[in-house]
């Protein structure tokens, strides 16, 4: 099971390593959202996700075992991808990662640029869980699975360290933090090192519609799924239930799951980029969107939402800005 103190050897571990990354703000956001509104860019961390921390967590613990021999193998839809084999090259280590075909394109060829060996895999027809465990035990090498593994969530609890500290320097008193959440390690990680460091802050997991896993198992205290044919922009984090790790440290630390829709995703994007200019993907936007659009299910005049990652196709991101354009000259028509 992670721990508060893993978290804590991990941000030792982590630190010269990784980007500690600011809260950033916008009076524009702010009056949008009828509070104020603090965003954690992950975007802006290396290989452009808060998944260079838990890759680097697992891979430096496994170095300090003396486990890492034969390399490391990892299954992702890109974001853990890229932040573990990063970590591998930086360790020296050989990485194989297996990837969905269907994850952006710019994701598999980061990878790749990585120096990591890309296998390829049909999300619907097979089981990525099969083919690393084949790989894994053919070539010996050690698996660190996206959310459910102790280290790797420790890494992401740097992320929930950095806004306990900031928030103290602001002033912030009582506030939700909400965490764009797949498969929970994330939203694990913050809400343990919260919960040490910073109880006045709620963390809070948020999802896309159809992909309401998390929010459904805290209500129900079980295991949920999401429906095979259920789709979304959000491939960062379409998981199809909570880690058996993860979802007991998310029913005793934090509140009520949120949920977006896809086009909320997208009007938060643009306005990342509008006012804060920086680049979300849709999966990494979803706590923006719950901050800027659900502000009736949140509590307290302050917010602190998560932006997870920034690794989005040219047309997803064009996708976005249109669909900013195009409400705004509606509303400019109405007005």
């Amino acid at each position: 099971m992670a721990t508060a103190a893993m978290i804590t050897a991990a941000a030792a571990r982590l630190s010269g390593h990784a980007i500690r990354t600011p809260l950033l703000s916008s009076p524009f956001l702010d009056e949008l959202a009828g509070r104020r509104v603090f965003v954690k860019p992950e975007c802006l961390q290396k290989t452009g996700s808060f998944k260079f921390r838990g890759g680097w967590s697992a891979v430096s613990a496994l170095a300090a075992k003396g486990a890492l021999s034969n390399g490391v193998i990892a299954y992702s839809s890109g974001n853990h991808a890229q932040g573990v084999a990063l970590a591998a090259q930086m360790h020296g280590v050989p990485a194989v990662i297996i990837m969905p075909g269907d994850a952006p394109a710019v994701k598999i060829a980061n990878t790749c640029a990585l120096g990591a060996e890309v296998v390829l895999y049909d999300r619907v027809n097979e089981d990525r869980d099969a083919i690393g465990a084949r790989l894994a035990a053919v070539r010996g090498l050690a698996l660190i699975k996206p959310f459910d593994d102790p280290e790797v969530i420790a890494g992401q609890g740097t992320v929930g360290l950095e806004i306990a500290q900031d928030a103290a320097v602001l002033g912030v008193g009582q506030a939700d933090v909400l965490v764009c959440c797949g498969g929970g390690g994330l939203t694990a990680g913050i809400a343990l090192a919260l919960a040490e460091n910073a109880p006045h802050l709620r963390p809070r997991p948020v999802e896309p519609v159809g992909f309401d896993d998390t929010a459904r198992s805290l209500v129900s205290g079980q295991f949920e799924r999401n429906a095979p044919d259920a789709q979304s922009l959000c491939d960062a984090i379409l998981t199809p239930s909570p880690g058996q790790i993860t979802l007991p440290i998310m029913r005793a630390h934090c509140g009520p799951g949120l949920v977006v829709s896809d086009h909320d995703c997208l009007r938060a994007m643009a306005l990342a980029w509008a006012r804060l200019r920086i680049v979300v993907e849709p999966g990494g936007a979803v706590a923006l969107a719950a901050a800027l659009f659900h502000g009736n299910q949140l509590r307290g005049d302050t917010v602190i939402a998560v932006a997870s990652g920034g690794n989005v196709d040219a047309a997803i991101f064009a996708q976005a800005l249109n669909l900013a354009m195009t409400e705004t000259a509606v509303a400019r028509s109405l007005g």
